[in-house]
């Protein structure tokens, strides 16, 4: 932080506008100092720290098996709240209110009772092409997408509910609709000033990609993977000593896939609970360094002992890791971690998954209106594949977004995603990489216009690549 140099002047000296800016400044050093003070900093590969955490193969950046350019709703919000309110305008003379609006271009929201519901309703129209060795396809279709928060504004305690739904509906061309939803709650409990509960519950539903290696060859339509949430979690300063403890179960069953012949194919062998108790603690060097270390112990179970091929894919999880949380205020915060997991498997035949991760998020800063986040994760895939334990996939993530105008944003997203499979029976190793770019011309504070356009290749070690372009556009009617 850069030092204040002060000079030896009377009060009486100052001018009426000095003085307002030295204000300003004081307000502005003590705003940085108290920002220091917070972490809110939510890690890729979950932790207990009352933030979101990712069971099984769900990565928390982004989904790995979602096509296209990343969603704005995982962008870092460009600017600081607490920022913006240390730089408000400047009050007219005669202390009368201006014409400008308090929420500075943002939709309100509506406010039921102690809550406010903030919604959100797109409409647009896209085109794809695929192409998969010497075949392609393309299609054009219209993607409607609902999406809100609804926030408590509690003196106490807090109770946040984020979802977002997304129908496509094919207008032209060949290729498979890919709905989605997410439903997320946390309830935060303000137990005493040095402990807080969290309470999360949480359901998702989303089409097999065609491109997954566990998907189904010559399948009109893969299966809809339906994901069911709870987690709890404990968190407690000691002083320096930062600790926590939380339960996350996952509930993921899968429905029939339709052939291209017509008949149906069940793969409720794949339907399974999990389970995963993990423990964090820390240490705070200073308010901006707390390195960490962090334990999970998991249980996965099948509804079938069996799959369709008689490999008995119920296992336990063990994973461990050291890291350290950095924040340095709105200019740089984050944290790294470096680790293993394993997968053991009932069947003895499939071996151990296991491997080396490296997980972590920072979000740079470097100026007013600009945010870029870097983005890692790891995550153990299970495979079904006979004789396949599954796939260690590596994840790296890049975001950008920059304020062109205060009406107006860019973004530009890039990711890599590295799947290998140790046994190396008979499954190949891939390479995915995704880029994308959009613009978003807010009208008004109700009404936005977006575009978007991206790239996405797959290179496997056996088989064809796969390539996939689609470009967008469309309107977002706020609230």
């Amino acid at each position: 932080m850069e030092p204040i140099i002060s000079r030896s002047i009377t009060a009486g000296a100052l001018r009426p506008r000095m003085r307002a800016w030295l204000v300003a400044g004081c307000a502005l050093f003590a705003g940085t100092s108290a920002g220091a003070q917070s972490l809110d900093n939510p890690s890729i590969a979950g932790t207990a720290t009352g933030t979101t955490r990712a069971t099984d193969n769900t990565a928390a950046i982004t989904d790995p098996e979602t096509t296209g350019a990343v969603a704005a709703s995982d962008l870092p919000p460009a600017l600081d709240e607490d920022f913006n309110r240390l730089n408000r305008r400047e009050e007219t003379i005669d202390g009368l209110r201006t014409r400008i609006d308090p929420y500075e271009g943002q939709a309100p929201g509506i406010r039921i009772g102690t809550f406010v519901l903030k919604p959100a309703l797109s409409e647009t129209f896209n085109h794809e092409r695929q192409k998969t060795g010497g075949r392609s396809e393309s299609r054009s279709f219209i993607e409607t997408g609902l999406k809100g928060s609804l926030t408590s504004d509690w003196s106490r305690h807090q109770l946040s509910v984020t979802g977002e739904g997304v129908l496509q509906n094919n207008t032209s061309g060949q290729g498979e609709e890919e709905p989605r939803a997410d439903v997320d709650a946390e309830l935060r409990l303000d137990l005493s000033d040095q402990t807080t509960a969290r309470l999360t519950a949480g359901y998702s539903f989303e089409r097999e990609d065609a491109n997954d290696p566990n998907a189904i060859a010559d399948a009109e339509t893969q299966s809809g993977v339906d994901i069911y949430r709870l987690g709890a979690a404990v968190e407690r300063d000691y002083g320096l000593i930062r600790g926590s403890l939380g339960v996350d179960f996952e509930r993921r069953t899968y429905g029939d896939v339709d052939l291209d012949n017509g008949a149906t194919l069940s793969v409720e062998d794949r339907n399974r609970n999990i389970g995963i108790l993990d423990a964090r603690v820390g240490y705070e060097l200073s308010p901006a360094l707390i390195p960490f270390l962090e334990a999970s112990v998991g249980k996965s179970n099948y509804d079938l002992r069996q799959d369709a091929f008689g490999f008995e894919r119920s296992y336990q999880s063990y994973a461990g890791r050291a890291g350290l949380e950095v924040d340095l205020g709105e200019k740089l915060n984050g944290e790294l971690a470096l680790g293993y997991g394993t997968y053991r498997f009932d069947d003895d035949r499939l071996g151990d998954l296991r491997g080396l991760s490296a997980d972590g998020r920072v979000n740079w800063s470097p100026q007013r209106g600009t945010d870029v986040l870097f983005g890692l994760a790891t995550y153990l895939d299970p495979s079904t594949t006979p004789g396949d334990a599954g796939s260690i996939n590596y994840e790296l993530t890049n975001i950008v977004t920059h304020e062109l105008r205060s009406t107006l944003v860019a973004r530009l997203s890039n990711s890599l995603t590295l799947r290998n499979y140790p046994s190396d029976a008979t499954s190949s190793d891939e390479a995915t990489w995704r880029t994308g770019a959009g613009l978003t011309w807010d009208m008004t504070r109700y009404l936005a216009l977006t575009g978007d356009v991206s790239y996405e290749r797959t290179n496997r070690d056996r088989g064809e690549s796969t390539d996939t372009a689609r470009i967008g556009v469309g309107l977002t009617l706020r609230r």
